[in-house]
């Protein structure tokens, strides 16, 4: 038996004085937009219990060149990712956009740099590879555009030879546009052939991972979902598309489960952790996703926290700049329940013991 829910797929969070905050979802508007979905006001309650650990926008005609270079393009996983973070786990190829800005260098010989020639701004890569600047932040995230090196105090820039790289794969520009099209609810919801409140179902039992969000004007986080990853669920997984509800989802329903902020999180830390190899980056991403105090019990010394601090990833694209709106965002950001901040703090505490190791034996990175 299904949940009674909302036809668009929100989850209630309270932030301020607004009576009406909370997590919504609907028809998502192109990424980057000035027009805000008007969510639901009702509300589905609950996050993060029970199991365990883009649409595209485009580059605006006004936009400066290179001012809003620096933001964070965000992340992606394998469809239906939800595993926990693989703290040990060898990284994927490529730079990252946001992950070890700012890097205090402590020795050793920098790497040889690409030409300032030879690298462009994030509006003028969007352009030349016909992305609309939300698809371009999306393909970053999703990792398949490569941000090149990131000077201190500069904004996120991309080498051409990147750029001829992802030009050159066959299908371009068509099949990366497909990879990063996005979707809110309601248009997810169409695109498995379900109803609003089967989707929600699946949605907030963990079946459906977004891979985004933002804040719209009632304070509400509209998840965004991605398309490519909602057709492959339709066919790999069509049992869940009609029938009953399986009895954990039955179970889960009932608790007032919602692992739709959870989901997003580990999909989020994986990604971030596949873009850099290096101990303290590394150390900086488990520690961004974990309540301070927690952070000061596992980081006792205030030398390491200030250079986690420094390392740590900007928010997410699309997350909101207006204090009201990013209050909301910023639970986003944060593990809640005991056993997925249990889990992060592991995953920290193991890998600053190997950042600690690098620091005394090569000195180029850390506090020693």
């Amino acid at each position: 038996m299904e949940a009674h829910s909302r036809t668009t797929d929100t989850t209630r969070a309270s932030a301020g004085p607004s009576p009406r905050a909370g997590t919504s979802e609907s028809r998502a508007e192109p990424e980057g937009t000035s027009a805000e979905t008007s969510a639901g006001r009702g509300a589905d309650t609950g996050t993060g219990t029970g199991k365990s650990p883009g649409t595209s926008t485009g580059t605006d005609p006004g936009a400066r060149a290179d001012a809003a270079a620096g933001a964070d393009s965000g992340i992606g996983a394998d469809p239906g990712a939800g595993a926990a973070p693989r703290v040990g786990a060898d990284p994927g190829v490529g730079a990252d956009p946001g992950v070890g800005a700012a890097r205090p260098p402590l020795g050793g010989t920098p790497s040889r740099a690409p030409s300032p020639s030879a690298l462009v701004g994030v509006t003028q890569a969007a352009g030349e590879l016909g992305l609309r600047r939300g698809e371009f932040h999306r393909a970053v995230q999703l990792g398949l555009v490569r941000a090149g090196p990131r000077a201190p105090g500069a904004g996120v820039r991309f080498a051409r030879a990147e750029l001829d790289r992802v030009r050159a794969v066959a299908g371009f520009p068509d099949d990366l546009r497909e990879q990063v099209e996005t979707v809110g609810a309601a248009a997810a919801a169409e695109v498995l052939g379900v109803g609003p409140s089967r989707f929600t179902r699946l949605a907030r039992c963990g079946h459906l991972v977004p891979v985004g969000y933002r804040i719209n004007r009632y304070r509400a986080v509209v998840w965004l979902y991605l398309a490519a990853e909602l057709r492959g669920f339709a066919r790999s997984r069509p049992g869940l598309l009609k029938g009953s509800a399986p009895p954990e989802d039955r179970e889960l329903v009932l608790a007032g489960a919602d692992l739709r902020p959870r989901r997003w999180r580990e999909r989020h830390v994986e990604l971030l952790l596949r873009r850099t190899a290096d101990p303290w980056d590394r150390a900086a991403v488990l520690a961004s996703v974990l309540p301070e105090e927690v952070v000061r019990q596992s980081v006792p010394d205030e030398a390491e926290r200030v250079l986690l601090s420094a390392l740590a990833p900007p928010p997410p694209y699309g997350h909101p700049q207006a204090p009201a709106a990013a209050q909301v965002a910023e639970r986003l950001l944060r593990a809640d329940a005991p056993d997925e901040i249990d889990s992060y703090r592991t995953g920290l505490e193991f890998t600053l013991t190997g950042a600690r190791c690098q620091s005394k034996t090569t000195g180029e990175r850390g506090p020693t």
